[in-house]
Order: C-alpha cells, then sequence, then structure tokens
C-alpha cells in the first residue's frame, strides 16, 4: 500500500501561501495611511490652498492665516509650502492651525 504524500504537500503548501498572500493584503490595507491632498489654486490677488481627503475637501484657505489683512499666498510655491504643513498636522493628530512661528520657518513671503 502506497500513500501519495507528494499531492498532500502540494495541497499544504498551497493553503499555506494562500494563508500567507490573505495575511499580507489584509496587513495592507489595515496599515493604509490617510492621504491628504494638497492642491494650489489662483485667486484674484495671489495663491491660496485647499486640502482634500478621501476626495471631499476639507480646508480652502485663500488668505495667508494668521496676519490681520486679507492678503493671499504671492506664488503658488508658498501656498504649498502652507498647506503641506497643515496636511501633515493633520496626518499627525495635531491641530491645523497656522503660527507666525510657521511662515517665518517656511519663509513665506508677508
Amino acid at each position: 500500500m502506497t500513500i501519495n504524500t507528494k499531492k498532500q504537500f502540494f495541497r499544504a503548501q498551497i493553503r499555506k501561501n494562500l494563508l500567507l498572500i490573505i495575511l499580507i493584503l489584509l496587513l495592507a490595507a489595515c496599515t493604509k495611511s490617510k492621504t491628504f491632498k494638497t492642491e494650489a489654486f489662483k485667486t484674484q490677488s495671489g495663491w491660496g490652498y485647499s486640502i482634500a481627503y478621501k476626495n471631499k475637501m476639507i480646508i480652502k484657505q485663500s488668505i495667508i492665516p494668521v496676519l490681520n489683512d486679507t492678503k493671499s499666498f504671492s506664488n503658488e510655491e508658498d501656498a504649498l509650502k502652507v498647506g503641506n504643513l497643515v496636511a501633515q498636522k493633520l496626518r499627525n493628530g495635531i491641530s491645523p492651525s497656522v503660527t507666525k512661528n510657521d511662515l517665518i520657518l517656511l519663509k513665506i513671503k508677508i
């Protein structure tokens, strides 16, 4: 009497590989980071930024925060710098407020 161990081994390997693939996919799905999309947009007097999460706009800032004036960013680069800072704060679970010190550190033209 002979037992076909080769077939049993093959089936066991398929089950193990399938289980490993499923675990990897579940891990990848659970560890997906929050994605915030930052975009700059043109205003009448300069530039602003918007931040979207899951294709839903959550912040639209057309003026430089913290300033008493209603002044827009002078260029697209500055708007994106501040927008990326705010998105990073949101990712880290920190209040997305911007201070004058943040503007100075980012070298934003005021």
